[in-house]
């Protein structure tokens, strides 16, 4: 019991027989005798493993002291695939707003040439010789002029958009 506790604590602190040994100023083959039960260490020695370990002498000599590698492994994996999760809901709600941002891109296009061509300019017949109706003629008239001119590449992208944000099935 005193063997396998004291191998098992010393692993969990990471350290070596050879640092252990160091730490207690004796040499790597009294510990491999120790955590084999070949010997066992005096009282005063049992003091210094206690002190090296941070643990208490009653924890060397009492119950066997589990090794905690397979379940801080197990552990480490639970969490990652809670992040896993998270992160993945993350992607596809940011995915479903992007693809949601590009169909509303489509619909305003979309309804901006259909009112453009209900419409038909209809500032171009206003009167520029008022200055008021001039400079909202000319003013109207530069936003179709752009809105006709970027429209139609602003739409393919974002059809284009929506076809890449879509879920694929795997």
């Amino acid at each position: 019991m005193l063997n396998e506790n004291i191998k098992n604590l010393r692993k969990q602190k990471g350290l070596s027989q050879e640092e252990f040994a160091i730490k207690l100023s004796v040499v790597r083959q009294t510990v491999s005798k120790w955590e084999r039960g070949l010997s066992v260490p005096d009282s005063d020695m049992l003091l210094s493993i206690s002190e090296v370990l941070q643990t208490p002498v009653s924890v060397l000599l009492g119950e066997t002291v589990q090794e905690k590698e397979a379940e801080d492994l197990k552990a480490i994996a639970e969490k990652l695939e809670v992040i896993n999760l998270q992160l993945a809901r993350k992607n596809d709600a940011g995915r479903k707003r992007l693809r949601w941002f590009f169909i509303l891109v489509c619909i305003f296009i979309v309804v901006g040439f259909i009112i453009a061509a209900a419409a038909g300019s209809p500032y171009q017949d206003w009167d520029y010789n008022d200055p008021e109706l001039a400079a909202a003629g000319t003013i109207l008239h530069g936003m179709e002029f752009v809105f006709v001119r970027v429209a139609p590449f602003v739409l393919i992208g974002s059809i284009v958009g929506i076809v890449l944000t879509c879920k694929r099935k795997r």
